[in-house]
């Protein structure tokens, strides 16, 4: 298995997916910077403006150096305005093309993933990386990226010009906001643990969701409503605590930035009247430093609240990234054994098999051989191996010692896609997806008929429950179309031997259908098994009776071997089971 490096930070990650961007994002920064510093020519022509309004009260009024100024300022921020709306836009758009790009290598991601992973993940944590987190980074990034380069170029720019309109009232201002900075890296640093839970809270909580909703039927059959109810509300109160703490410690940002923005106010108005009054400054410096006060505490706020996103933004990126990093499969792109035509010949040669973590095999030291056209049934008591088996033959598990071969070649000298085409499956549970059961049963297989779909589900005695419906075949699979569990098992075997692959899987195939259709699809299997070589796991003993083999497991050794006759004339443990099931009155 492979895994990406986890060196970098998530923003740093960002960036490879922003590379591809990097024009677009130039020219909105450039955009937004040069926006910036027009505008903070604003104050120092207002300045003038003032000087010469205040000149005229004791002489001429200069009304075309006025309107000059006048014109001018109305060009530099209508220049500014385009700018800004223009870097907005751009944005706006990478962003939700880097967003586009997130969600497309995560779904690509959920493919290269093994299955152990989705062993120890849930459903709802997964959805919620894919969909949440996405959001929230690309939210927070829209919103807080732009500002943040726009509020720094305010900040630095308006410092530059206050020191060259006068240096006192720049040190008055700097030490009245410089406590505002200390404050809000504390915040910052303390707010970023609670994001960072209240993104892993909402992903624990559509987890436990989706869980409870899958399973309402045995939640209202156990009456276990109020058990289900308490844990959601411990989640809850959980993630609301997290989001409280989070949302409480950034709110602090925009107030505290308000009071100190204030305080500048103040702090220049009464240090600007006393220059004044010594006749160090004029009134119109006073009017510009106002305004230059507000441009250099407005990016304080500014940044205190693409901070607060940022937060948000790091934390999504960081679930983002962690799926993105977990551990893949194998590489199989260089593997040059391929198989397309196959007899069926399949030897499990001395394999030993334990789930990660676990010191206890569930398989040990297994060998036998399939030989092709054979049907091998897997029986043995509840986890004795049997569908570990057949996992570690698809590739769905990798063994740990070992060898299985597909006439005489290494299944890990194929790919999966190989070994998955060789097989078709039908399992114990039905997956069955929202479109038509026309869309349901030709599943990936775009070369068949409409009569190879027919011909295929009258085979599986489901035909005419087909026929019955509104719209036959193309009726949509839905809330609103009740199938019993015995039919949508019914067009999982339709599905498989519509594939027409060389080599059959059955786990339980037949175990929620009733006893008549299990007589229809058992014909069906006949039918489907001849010539393949099959393997099937099954519980109800009287569905293998006539298998060429029969592997009796228990703790992921074989115990007996042999046809239906052979084990039951043994008397042994294949015996017990069989008269346990049909004990004879």
């Amino acid at each position: 298995m492979r895994k990406m490096e986890k060196k970098e930070s998530s923003f740093l990650k960002l960036l490879k997916y922003c590379k591809k961007y990097t024009v677009q994002i130039i020219i909105a920064l450039i955009g937004s910077v040069i926006g910036t510093l027009l505008t903070l020519f604003g104050p120092d022509k207002l300045s003038e403006m003032t000087d010469l309004m205040t000149n005229g009260l004791m002489g001429e009024l200069d009304l075309e150096g006025i309107t000059s100024i006048g014109i001018t300022l109305v060009m530099i921020y209508a220049v500014s305005f385009i700018l800004s709306l223009t870097q907005g836009l751009i944005m706006t758009q990478v962003i939700q093309r880097v967003s586009k790009q997130l969600r497309t290598s995560l779904t690509v991601k959920i493919n290269r993933l093994p299955m152990s992973y989705y062993n120890q993940a849930t459903t709802g944590d997964i959805l919620s990386r894919v969909t949440n987190d996405v959001d929230t980074l690309g939210q927070s990034l829209n919103q807080s990226l732009t500002t943040l380069v726009s509020a720094t170029c305010l900040f630095i720019g308006s410092i530059v010009m206050m020191l060259k309109t006068n240096v006192v009232l720049t040190l008055t201002a700097i030490l009245a906001t410089i406590i505002g900075f200390i404050m809000m890296m504390f915040i910052m640093k303390r707010s970023q643990v609670f994001f960072l839970k209240q993104q892993e809270g909402l992903g624990k909580l559509n987890g436990y969701i989706e869980e409870a909703y899958s399973g309402q039927m045995i939640i209202k059959a156990y009456n276990s409503e109020e058990k289900m109810i308490s844990t959601f509300q411990t989640i809850n109160e959980e993630l609301t605590s997290n989001t409280y703490r989070a949302q409480i410690l950034a709110g602090f940002m925009m107030p505290l930035m308000t009071f100190i923005g204030n305080l500048g106010y103040v702090a220049v108005c009464i240090v600007g009247a006393l220059l004044t009054m010594n006749g160090t400054i004029s009134f119109g410096v006073i009017v510009a430093f106002i305004m230059y006060v507000r441009y250099f505490t407005q990016p304080l706020a500014q940044m205190a609240q693409a901070a607060q996103s940022l937060q948000s933004a790091s934390a999504a990126g960081h679930r983002v990234f962690e799926f993105l990093e977990a551990w893949e499969m194998e590489d199989e792109s260089k593997k040059a054994g391929y198989l397309e035509e196959v007899t069926g010949k399949v030897e499990f040669d001395h394999v030993s098999f334990a789930y990660e973590g676990s010191d206890r095999p569930v398989i040990k030291d297994f060998s036998m051989t399939a030989h092709p056209g054979q049907k091998v049934a897997i029986v043995g008591p509840t986890g004795a191996g049997k569908t570990t088996l057949v996992n570690l033959l698809m590739r769905f598990n990798e063994i740990n010692r070992g060898d299985i071969r597909i006439d005489d070649v290494s299944i890990h000298d194929m790919t999966r896609e190989n070994i998955h085409d060789l097989f078709c499956m039908v399992l114990q549970d039905t997956w069955l997806f929202e479109g038509t059961i026309k869309e349901n049963l030709i599943y990936n297989q775009t070369h068949l008929t409409d009569e190879d779909v027919e011909r295929a589900c009258e085979a599986v005695g489901l035909h005419h429950f087909i026929q019955t419906l509104p719209e036959g075949y193309e009726t949509r699979l839905n809330d609103q179309l009740n199938l019993s569990a015995g039919q949508k098992q019914q067009l999982t075997i339709a599905r498989a031997m519509l594939k027409n692959s060389p080599m059959l899987i059955l786990d339980e195939a037949t175990s929620s259908v009733d006893t008549r259709t299990e007589l229809i699809i058992q014909q069906a299997m006949d039918q489907l098994m001849h010539g393949r070589t099959s393997f099937i796991i099954a519980h109800r003993l009287s569905t293998i009776k006539n298998a060429d083999v029969i592997l009796v497991l228990k703790d992921g050794d074989i115990l007996e071997s042999g046809n239906h006759e052979q084990l039951l004339a043994k008397g042994g443990f294949y015996a017990e089971l069989y008269n346990s099931q049909f004990e004879q009155v």
